[in-house]
């Protein structure tokens, strides 16, 4: 059984809820990541902040990114995986919400995050065929 903690991408890094998006964008940059967890003042995921929704939630609409908190762009139910679940869990989760990044999750913190490139890596053309199908899917 190979499990998520085997797949992902570790030592995932939080932003905080109160940070403005021109960090958040630097932070990204620095981590050469385009996407970071969100935590709230208890360390809980609140949410995934994306360099699309700084470019596409704030910029495009004239917002200004220093003003603007990683928890103003926070939106829905944040999804995440423990690290001891199993591929074909991480693979459901991420088709049925349409994600294409899985924060994971053990003893209560973040330990990775399983993107893309970390499924292409691990899975078969055939398992990533089908996962892309039903995440790109338009409904």
């Amino acid at each position: 059984m190979t499990t998520a903690g085997e797949i992902m991408h570790p030592g995932a890094q939080w932003i905080p809820a109160t940070e403005t998006l021109d960090r958040a964008a630097q932070l990204m940059d620095r981590l050469g990541v385009g996407a970071l967890p969100i935590s709230d003042t208890e360390q809980r995921l609140c949410g995934i902040l994306t360099d699309r929704d700084i470019v596409v939630g704030c910029v495009a609409l004239g917002h200004d990114p220093a003003k603007v908190t990683a928890g103003d762009m926070a939106k829905g139910t944040p999804r995440w995986i423990d690290s001891g679940a199993d591929v074909s869990e991480v693979l459901e989760e991420m088709q049925s919400h349409q994600i294409k990044r899985l924060p994971v999750i053990e003893d209560k913190k973040l330990v990775g995050m399983i993107s893309e490139a970390d499924l292409a890596r691990h899975l078969s053309d055939a398992q990533i065929a089908g996962w892309a199908e039903k995440v790109y899917a338009r409904g």
